[in-house]
């Protein structure tokens, strides 16, 4: 799923592209994409882009008579710039947005559509797609402690959840625990204030850094690949590949759809946590620590 930095790039991206034209058409290739009903699309023919804005994990397209075009692209969406009016062709295509710039392709990969639009008037029905999550690189440090300390949960939990932090999933949130040293599995409620000063330091660190690799890897050219599994990061999505910190294989923690990848050394301690469905396999061999 598109995160913070993606979608950062995705909005400054789309800005420059689409800010003050006109939308000219929207085509909608599969159905179940548009959730909302009132206005309905057309509604938004010839209008201006006034704004681009980012809701969490929701990228919003504001047009002349407060009117929002609100898309979240889930796990598999993807964004695509063309400057021609762009085909709908390809079983993963699902829209299309004509502006006089340009077309902007919107494709799912899978055949599990998630992906969603929505057509909303007005400031109130725009904030009731912002889940509330707080902006990790524009709080302060009480700030952040106040929401770690809403609920007593994982930091991973804590850390994924849209209604405490905005932007941060599954990929980042690893990246995040590995530069703090903190276990994915340690309590909200039991980290200290310099487990909470060293995890608020490394949201900021992680997302920032990220922000600028891939503003610059990029250049000005509208991002044609958006993964959250790069070769460059420190633990998320390396499972059995070294640490680059300390050289012990990376962990991981499987709960259905999700993955959580960690290093035993430089965060657990030298624990070795169940991975579901395999731990359950090889029961009282299944290692618990490093060293076994």
């Amino acid at each position: 799923m598109p995160e913070l930095p993606d979608l950062e790039l995705y909005l400054d991206r789309l800005t420059t592209r689409i800010a003050g034209t006109r939308l000219d058409a929207i085509r909608i290739k599969n159905p179940f994409l548009l959730r909302s009903v009132e206005p309905p699309p057309a509604a938004c023919i010839g209008r201006s882009v006034t704004n681009c804005r980012r809701l969490g994990k929701r990228l919003a397209i504001g047009l002349e008579g407060d009117t929002w075009l609100v898309l979240h692209l889930m796990i598999a969406g993807r964004l695509q710039w063309h400057t021609t009016p762009a085909a709908l062709g390809g079983r993963h295509v699902l829209a299309a947005f004509d502006f006089t710039s340009g077309s902007l392709q919107l494709t799912e990969a899978g055949s599990r559509k998630r992906a969603s639009l929505h057509v909303v008037q007005g400031a109130s029905e725009l904030a009731a797609h912002d889940p509330g999550g707080l902006e990790p690189l524009a709080c302060d440090f009480a700030a952040f402690r106040e929401r770690l300390q809403r609920e007593n949960r994982t930091l991973k939990r804590a850390l994924t959840s849209p209604r405490l932090f905005a932007g941060i999933g599954n990929a980042y949130s690893d990246e995040i625990l590995h530069a703090a040293r903190l276990s994915p599995t340690l309590q909200t409620g039991k980290l200290d204030d310099a487990g909470q000063r060293a995890l608020f330091a490394a949201t900021q660190r992680v997302l920032r850094d990220w922000c600028v690799r891939l503003d610059a890897q990029f250049a000005d050219r509208f991002p044609d690949k958006v993964t959250a599994f790069r070769p460059d990061m420190s633990v998320h999505g390396r499972y059995g590949k070294p640490c680059p910190d300390c050289g012990t294989a990376v962990q991981r923690i499987r709960y259905k759809d999700n993955e959580t990848n960690y290093c035993p050394v430089c965060q657990t301690g030298g624990r070795i946590f169940a991975d579901r469905s395999l731990s359950r396999l090889l029961k009282d061999d299944w290692p618990r620590a490093v060293e076994e």
